[in-house]
């Protein structure tokens, strides 16, 4: 695995360095936004690290390109704790949020439970699926999701959401379930970060997410994926077909 870490601090930026190397991971530095750029899209990377208050380019740009780019997840360590903010960075396509000052073993713990989910979905053999009489179509493999004819493009966490809730239409999933399916860990008492990607989830895939038809809000337990899978895909593009031997 290649790590870019993105960080203005030379002391934080080393710490990090050296633990992941110590963990056989590759590691790339940036200490500037538009630095951190351009190595993501001459390198290609696993994971990014992401410190918001590098200079020369705004952190919610580096996010917003990023995401252009690759749906690579972004962990962002920032001494930012104000709730504004941790939304606000899961808002641009951020996977997960720690504060500084952070501590080192917790940061190796976000790193390797995003890696055991990947590689969990990864591993997955799955098909296309579609829902609602092809309305919305999903191929696990090649990770492209088409609403009415239209496609989305989705952050790896948002991404993981989905395949969760399509794998059990219907099934009720508490926010601590779906932390645990797509972070690898259960959150402990602050349901904002969840419920953030769940907001961006539906600003990707409703017509109106203030009135969801996909995934809908069961009060008191979580969310649940309302819909109906198709007997078979009516699929005419060519791209989304998985072949299979």
């Amino acid at each position: 695995m290649k790590i870019l870490i993105i960080e203005k601090e030379d002391t934080s930026r080393d710490i990090l360095k050296a633990r992941f190397l110590n963990e056989g991971w590759g590691v790339l530095t940036s200490s500037d936004g538009l630095e951190a750029l351009q190595k993501v899209k001459t390198f290609k990377v696993d994971l990014v690290i992401l410190d918001p208050m590098v200079p020369k380019l705004p952190s919610d740009v580096i996010c917003k390109e990023i995401r252009k780019i690759t749906t690579v997840p972004i962990l962002v360590i920032s001494s930012r704790s104000n709730e504004e903010d941790i939304v606000n960075a899961l808002n641009l396509g951020a996977d997960d949020y720690i504060i500084k000052p952070f501590r080192i073993n917790e940061v190796l713990a976000r790193i390797k439970a995003l890696l055991r989910r990947l590689e969990m979905f990864a591993k997955k053999t799955q098909h296309v699926v579609c829902f609602n009489q092809n309305t919305l179509i999903i191929n696990f493999e090649t990770q492209e999701v088409l609403v009415d004819g239209r496609a989305v493009q989705l952050t790896s966490t948002e991404f993981k959401i989905l395949q969760a809730f399509a794998q059990k239409p219907g099934k009720v999933f508490s926010r601590q379930d779906l932390s645990y399916i797509v972070q690898g860990y259960r959150f402990l008492g602050d349901a904002r970060t969840m419920d953030a990607h769940i907001k961006n989830l539906r600003k990707k895939l409703e017509k109106n997410p203030r009135t969801p038809k996909y995934i809908v809000t069961k009060t008191g337990a979580g969310y649940k994926f309302n819909c109906v899978q198709d007997h078979a895909p009516l699929i005419d593009s060519p791209e989304l077909l998985i072949e299979t031997s």
